[in-house]
Order: structure tokens, then sequence, then C-alpha cells
């Protein structure tokens, strides 16, 4: 996988797995934790106690929910790296200039995570999106720039599922298509992960020309068409890429 691969904790396995559950279902009770995870109501019990204690969950009467500590952590993830502070006024820029929302992304654990995204003129802020990266412009910007054993790693680890009738899910295909963006320098999303939305996206690559993340716009279909996208707008993206590129290796 992504070097990660080893022993794990079935205690920590299954207090994530509440976790998951709790936000899937948007807050629950102990006794549909239970059901969903097939365990006993003590053994979910002393999971939810552990995890309001520390303050990751909240319990409001019967219903246990998620907790803004993870918010906290959010933030940090978002700052920890000097390339995830400098592109969040990046992607504000974009969104400002074209009137669109605007996206940083990056690549971990084989998901295409949103780091930032604005939206619109005025732009506002949103992030915490994750998404398959084969079937976004920004997702197939990074795996095109990706070493070839890391790009089959996460193939193999997530798949190619459809998203739409038009996402690319044969391998030969993708192939083909992460030649052509190495090859124009930029990668389209027409959709290819919700029907009507149409996405371009350029790699950003740090010191060491390794990419690092993904600039991308998106919008309706309608507004998406002709030279503007095909044209202008990736000549934008690589010329704001390039500026990032360059604040990047001054850092």
């Amino acid at each position: 996988m992504d070097g990660t691969s080893g022993r794990t904790l079935q205690t920590v396995e299954t207090s994530l797995a509440v976790i998951d559950v709790i936000q899937k279902r948007d807050g629950a009770r102990i006794s549909e934790v239970a059901d969903e995870l097939d365990l006993a109501l003590s053994t979910v019990h002393g999971h939810l106690n552990t995890l309001v204690q520390n303050e990751y969950l909240i319990k409001e009467g019967d219903e246990y929910d998620i907790s803004l500590t993870f918010s906290e952590k959010a933030e940090y993830a978002k700052t920890r790296k000097k390339v995830f502070q400098l592109a969040e006024e990046t992607v504000t820029k974009l969104a400002d200039e074209t009137g669109h929302r605007a996206y940083f992304v990056v690549e971990e654990h084989g998901w295409a995570k949103y780091v930032h995204t604005a939206t619109g003129n005025p732009s506002v802020k949103v992030s915490g999106r994750i998404d398959h990266l084969h079937a976004s412009a920004a997702g197939k910007a990074i795996l095109a720039h990706m070493p070839d054993e890391r790009v089959e790693e996460i193939i193999d680890e997530k798949g190619l599922p459809a998203m739409t009738a038009k996402t690319i899910t044969d391998r030969e295909e993708l192939e083909s298509e992460f030649e052509r963006i190495r090859e124009q320098g930029v990668s389209f999303n027409k959709g290819e992960t919700i029907e009507g939305l149409y996405a371009a996206g350029v790699p950003v690559k740090g010191i060491d020309n390794r990419v690092v993340g993904s600039l991308s716009v998106s919008g309706a279909k309608k507004k998406m068409e002709g030279p503007w996208f095909t044209e202008e707008l990736p000549e934008l993206l690589a010329g704001v890429a390039n500026e990032l590129e360059l604040n990047i290796s001054h850092t």
C-alpha cells in the first residue's frame, strides 16, 4: 500500500468504526451503533464512553454525535504543510477571478482530499470533501504525475468505480488519459463525477518536482464550454499553479 501496512489494534479499529457509523447516521443511539456493527451493547457503550470522556463525541439525551474536536484536528491538518497554507490564498484568487468553485486537492491514502475549496465571487471557503482520484479533474491531474507503482497501488486498493456513465473505468483507457494530461498539462472532467458538472485541473509540484497536489475549477456544463473551458481556463490555471510553485520554492 502506501507504507502503512502492518499490525493494527482491534480496539482502535472498533472505536474508529463507531465514529464512522455516528457520522454516517448524523448522530446515533447506542443500539443503532451496536446493530450496524454487530457488537454487544456493553462493548459499544465502552467505546462511546471513552470517546465522550476524551471529547471526540458529545452525548445529547440518548444520542451520540461528533464533537468539534475533529474540527480542531482538521484545521491543523489543513495548515501542517506550508504548501497547504500557500494554496488557500491561491484557491480564493481562482474562485474570485472565475466566479466558479475552485479547489486545492491532495492525494492521501489513495483518495482525493479537498484541502481548500472556495466558491464564487465573493468567495466562500469550505473543505473536507473526499473523492476517488480517477473520476475528477483534480484527481487525474495528480495521478498522471505520480510514480506508476503508486498509481497501481491506488487502483488495486480503491478500484475504478463508475461515478457516472462517463467515468473512465478501464485501466488502459485511463493510462491513455494520463498521457494526454502530461502532454497538454491539463486534465478535464466532463461529467465523470457528477452528471452535468465540468472541471479542469492542473498539477502543483514541489521543489523536488514531485506532485504535491492539484488546482481545479468546476462549474455547470453550460458555463464550462467553448474556448473559455478548453483554452482560457487551462491557461489561467497553469499560470496560477506556476505562481504557487514559485512561492513553494521560496519557502
